[in-house]
């Protein structure tokens, strides 16, 4: 897939100078200054991926590559019900089959006093959106054992695990597990959850909604629509995905009882999270517990909270003193992934006359599941519900609900493709209803680069942006004034042929803490331990790139290290596309540390004074003398007497970034079947610096094929009667494929982020961010002679066909 990649000129070393300040205040070190000054060898060029050469010749460490000796399997017991009463749990069939060691219950973990997962739902940094229940206290997001007591709240929900000599012992023994169930009303819809008699999911919230909080000038918004020539309103539901990760979900745990530890082999977003949150599950100091996650067959958010499975393997070690592995079967995986989205916004627009943009209401309502993992996805889409516009005044009221389904959690761009979906939508539809240009009606409402840094209307802090610039040359990739000519083609071959824009905003904050240990090693090489955890980003080597900028040295010797717990001690892991910010800066400070410490070395061999040392292309040299030794050998020569040349560096950082872009769809409609094609793709993404354009490219087109899967053909489809998942396998859930996606046309903008060292933003999630709005426009374009306005996600074949036929006055049957 095609990209073109025009960056602008490197940062000019002052530009850099106030984010650096506040790593230094007392004014910038001459370590400071070095890494101020860096020439960026490395940083901005595409430089291949350093991992891939292992995980091509498969040399990869994915969860699933892990074994032990002895060790057998588990396999799940799930209910079939989405809401009933645990009863008795007769086990003894499955316990006297061939290979069983054990069985494990709700009842039995609680007996032997085990605790739930401490998810920690409500983000926790300043800047975050502060959701509440409606007396203003912190919410009751349902307590999460591994395995429950009381009642299960969704299909699939684990109610016990079997474990055996193999997989397949253990498979045949679960279905011999009986459960005595009283099935219970349910709810699998959070509009229905919310009305009055509603079935309650959890005793604790009778009316299913634990989050309830406004946002933004009420009387403001009032007084601007009372005032307003115009009015437009609209309802949209994004609908529930998941992530269908390449590998699915597996967890290999090991108790040694002679030393009291745990071990842990899983794949997810970031070991240390799920060290700090299995611990207290166990009643152990975390200490006794090392997590290993090396490389991660998919994540995309799905694998960032702990999974049930993942303590049940540790206590089923600890039971039958073996090592107990467990692997989710493709079907499992649908079921009981974390999955993503689900959001009812009901929106409003007001303008005057002219086209200005006056306020907006939005009331939007979050399903959470049978209980609350996440409230990430409703926090960060209610910072941002003005999108790139001015809009003076705005009223947010957010919600969550839960009820008998899946849990949600952030997935891919957590909440903000949700919310760009609705204020793209809706301007779309104010423009077609009043008779204004959708574009110029957009560009006359953009936040301009001036204000920046700009305050939205509910609070959320713009770092930096050139909003219509991204517009404008987006357009010029898409060839937009060659529409028509396309299009009248197009008509000539019985097609019809639309386009869709949308701009985007979208937040960047994340786990605030990070930490970075780099060690200058005998054997020339330079090992940089990291916290946050990769899963196909090219951590190893954008990272790698950085350090070698800041260190002056070749890139081919700087190696990360990442994902075991007993060494790297500190991280956030990779969500909210928080890796590169946070690695950089910290990375940054850590090569500053590095050198300070280096310069003293260097001082006392070269007999000197620290201040009278420079350092270049990884030399150390005494000013006005030619004496001089390299950062290695200073390494080799000093360990001895004062340890190994390595320095370890912490950051918090809690101010969050803003990247931003534009993108088109066009896209190719058969009127006599339905099927839509996209013809045509083109984004521009302010990321902020960019580290390795070929990395973010990547990324890019993987961010777009997420969200084009969701607008055309990706849906957890639930039957309401039963709350029964209809999406079980690849056979039911429609996925992006290399032939369905067009090549992309993607170029990278580099507005330089004030708020951190290298001006980074984040460019792991901007291709998904406008993808449902842009798809959607596209296709509402394309069906407009119809008089179609409005069409559901996704737009299968069948929901086009079907919008065409009643459009036009006829029978969908016919």
């Amino acid at each position: 897939m095609a990209s073109s990649v025009k960056l602008k000129a490197p940062l000019p070393a002052p530009d850099v100078v106030r984010s650096l300040v506040a790593y230094d205040p007392e004014g910038l070190s001459p370590e400071m200054r070095l890494v101020r000054d860096a020439l960026f060898r490395h940083v901005g060029q595409p430089i291949r991926r350093k991992e891939d050469g292992r995980l091509i010749t498969g040399k990869g460490r994915f969860s699933d590559d892990f074994n032990l000796p002895r060790q057998v399997h588990a396999a799940i017991v799930r209910s079939p019900y989405p809401h009933a009463r645990i009863g008795a749990i007769d086990a003894s069939e499955a316990l006297s089959s061939p290979g069983v060691l054990a069985v494990l219950t709700g009842a039995d973990l609680r007996d032997e006093g085990y605790g739930p997962i401490p998810h920690n739902p409500v983000p926790s940094t300043r800047f975050d959106v502060k959701l509440r229940a409606a007396d203003g206290s912190l919410p009751f997001t349902g307590p999460h054992y591994l395995l429950p007591v009381d009642k299960v709240r969704h299909v699939g929900e684990a109610v016990a695990m079997v474990v055996a000599e193999t997989a397949t012992q253990a498979a045949d023994a679960a279905e011999k597990v009986q459960v005595d169930y009283e099935e219970l009303p349910h709810v699998t819809e959070a509009a229905q959850a919310v009305l009055p008699g509603a079935p309650t999911v959890w005793d604790e919230v009778p009316d299913n909604v634990f989050v309830d909080s406004v946002f933004g000038d009420e009387e403001g918004t009032d007084a601007a629509f009372a005032s307003a020539d115009h009015v437009v309103e609209a309802e949209f539901h994004i609908g529930r995905v998941t992530a269908v990760t390449i590998e699915p979900r597996s967890s290999l745990g090991h108790y040694d009882a002679e030393t009291g530890r745990y071990t842990l082999y899983a794949g997810s977003g970031g070991a240390v999270r799920q060290k700090r949150e299995l611990a207290p599950v166990l009643g152990i100091d975390p200490e006794n517990l090392r997590v290993l996650s090396f490389d991660v067959g998919g994540n995309f958010g799905a694998r960032n909270r702990v999974y049930v499975e993942f303590g049940l393997v540790l206590i089923a070690s600890r039971q039958t003193g073996r090592p107990v592995k467990y692997t989710a079967t493709r079907a499992e995986a649908f079921l009981t992934d974390y999955q993503g989205r689900d959001l009812v916004t009901k929106v409003a627009l007001a303008m005057d006359g002219e086209g200005t943009f006056l306020a907006m209401r939005a009331d939007n309502l979050s399903n959470v599941g049978g209980r609350c993992v996440s409230l990430s996805p409703l926090s960060k889409g209610s910072g941002l519900i003005t999108g790139s516009y001015h809009i003076p005044f705005a009223t947010l009221r957010a919600r969550a609900a839960f009820t008998n389904t899946m849990c949600t959690q952030a997935y891919r761009s957590s909440g903000r493709p949700e919310v760009t979906f609705a204020i793209e939508r809706l301007i779309e539809i104010a423009a077609r209803r009043f008779g204004f240009d959708p574009l110029e009606l957009r560009r006359r409402n953009l936040v301009p680069p001036e204000a920046m840094p700009y305050t939205n209307a509910v609070g959320s802090h713009y770092d930096s942006g050139e909003y219509e610039r991204n517009m404008d040359r987006v357009l010029e990739l898409a060839h937009w004034d060659g529409f028509e000519a396309r299009k009248a083609e197009a008509r000539e071959r019985g097609m019809l042929l639309g386009r869709g824009f949308a701009n985007y905003v979208e937040s960047s904050i994340g786990t605030p803490k990070e930490r970075a240990e780099i060690e200058i090693k005998p054997d020339g090489t330079v090992e940089v331990v990291i916290g946050t955890q990769p899963s196909g980003q090219g951590h190893e080597t954008s990272f790698a790139q950085v350090v070698a900028d800041m260190l002056q040295l070749p890139v081919e010797k700087v190696w990360i290290v990442l994902g075991d717990t007993d060494i790297v001690s500190v991280g956030g892991g990779s969500h909210s596309g928080r890796s590169m910010r946070h690695a950089g800066t910290v990375l940054a400070m850590a090569s500053a540390d590095l050198l300070a410490e280096g310069r003293r070395r260097a001082a006392a061999h070269l007999a000197t004074d620290p201040d009278a040392i420079d350092y270049e292309d990884g030399y150390f040299r005494a000013r006005n003398s030619n004496a001089t030794m390299d950062v290695f050998e200073l390494a080799r020569l000093t360990t001895d007497e004062a340890g190994s040349l390595r320095v370890v560096s912490d950051n918090e950082m809690h101010t969050p970034v803003f990247p931003n872009g534009a993108a088109v769809c066009e896209v190719e409609v058969d009127p006599e079947t339905g099927h839509v094609s996209i013809t045509r793709y083109s984004t521009v993404d302010d990321v902020g610096r960019c580290i390795n354009p070929l990395i973010v490219h990547g990324q890019t087109h993987g961010g777009i094929a997420q969200g084009v899967g969701q607008a055309m053909w990706e849906l957890c489809a639930l039957d309401p009667s039963s709350g029964q998942p209809l999406a079980g396998s690849l056979m039911d859930y429609g996925m992006p494929r290399s032939d369905t996606m067009p090549f992309f046309t993607c170029e990278i903008a580099e507005v330089i982020s004030p708020t951190n060292p290298l001006g980074i933003k984040a460019g792991g999630e901007g291709g998904t961010t406008p993808a449902l709005a842009t798809v959607v426009n596209a296709v509402v374009d394309a069906l407009s002679e119809y008089g179609v306005v409005d069409i559901a996600m996704p737009v299968t074949p069948h929901t086009v066909w079907r919008a065409i036929r009643n459009a036009a006055g006829k029978d969908a049957s016919q």
